[in-house]
This record gives structure tokens, C-alpha cells and sequence, in this order.
């Protein structure tokens, strides 16, 4: 009997079953790392343009009303500069988890780039965003961040712009980003 005759057809297809299981798994997971920030438990700027778009159109499609916030941190630049990068990612981190335990289940946060964040929130108005924004300013503030023994006040500023029948992303973001550059500047 030689050793093709020996393999045993239906082992080799649960084999290969297996085999392609474990691919697309692994698929699965490579995608989800391309849209997620690869320091904070947040999504990259990708990703979180993917989400805007998904729930712009679902927004303009059932008149949902939604809110986006653009953070800056203040302080940001003292803590890599006093107690180092390391720290200055351990910030990051700290705000990106204070940011998702303040926010529904249902909004997205996501890292920008560099210092920068991004929030939407569904089914909520200019007004709440401002809200939510002031509370989000205030936690900050109130929980200055701890690295070896030493304390790093952080703050932020926030831009703040409801969904006005916008259909780019990025249009939307970049009037957030101004919004939150004026408020920058006034302080």
C-alpha cells in the first residue's frame, strides 16, 4: 500500500478545515490591529475614520443626531520633556483609558496623532457634547496623572461640532480641530 492511499480523506479535510479556521482568525485579528492604535486602548486615526463614516451614514440616513469632540492635551509636551517618553506614553494611555470609561459603550475614541483625540458620541446634540466635553475637561484636571512617585498635570482642550449634514470625515474632523484651536488660544 503506498503512503497517498494511507491518508485517511476525511482527516485531511477536518485538517484543512482547521488550517483555514486558524487563517482567518488570524486575518480577523491583523485587521482589527490595523484600525487600533498600537499604544492605546483607542483606535488609530484609520480606524476611527472608518467609524465616522459608518455612523455619519447611518446618522443621515435615520436623522440621528451625533457630536464630535477633538481633544488637544495641555501639558502634554512638560511630561515627555520632565519625566521622559516613557511616561509621556504611559500619559496617553492614562487619558485614552480615562476618555473610554467616560463615554458610552456605543461612541468611539480615537488617537489622532501625537496628543491629539477624537470622540463621537450618536444620539447626542451639540449641547451634550459641550457637556460631555466640560466633564471630560474636569476629569482630567481632577486626576492629575502619576508616573514613579511624580505628578503631571494634564488638560485639555476641546473643539466641539454636531453632525450638519457633513459626508467627508475629514471635513468634519477639520472643523472640530479649528473649533478646538479657538478655545486653545482663548485660554
Amino acid at each position: 500500500m503506498n503512503a497517498a492511499a494511507a491518508i485517511d480523506p476525511y482527516a485531511e479535510i477536518e485538517r484543512l478545515r482547521a488550517e483555514v479556521e486558524a487563517l482567518r482568525q488570524r486575518a480577523e485579528a491583523a485587521e482589527a490591529a490595523a484600525d487600533h492604535d498600537v499604544l492605546t486602548p483607542a483606535l488609530n486615526r484609520r480606524g476611527f475614520i472608518a467609524s465616522m463614516k459608518s455612523a455619519m451614514a447611518f446618522c443621515l440616513r435615520h436623522d440621528v443626531p451625533a457630536v464630535l469632540l477633538y481633544l488637544d492635551l495641555d501639558g502634554f509636551k512638560s511630561v515627555n520633556d520632565r519625566l521622559g517618553h516613557a511616561a509621556g506614553d504611559a500619559a496617553l494611555v492614562h487619558v485614552a483609558q480615562m476618555m473610554r470609561a467616560n463615554l458610552r459603550e456605543s461612541d468611539a475614541v480615537g488617537r489622532l496623532g501625537g496628543d491629539e483625540f477624537g470622540l463621537l458620541m450618536l444620539n447626542a446634540g451639540l449641547e451634550e457634547g459641550r457637556e460631555k466635553a466640560r466633564r471630560l475637561a474636569e476629569a482630567l484636571e481632577k486626576a492629575p496623572f502619576e508616573w514613579e512617585g511624580l505628578s503631571a498635570g494634564l488638560g485639555g482642550s476641546f473643539g466641539v461640532r454636531a453632525l450638519a449634514g457633513h459626508t467627508d470625515p475629514e471635513v468634519w474632523l477639520a472643523e472640530a480641530d479649528a473649533a478646538m484651536w479657538v478655545r486653545k488660544k482663548a485660554r
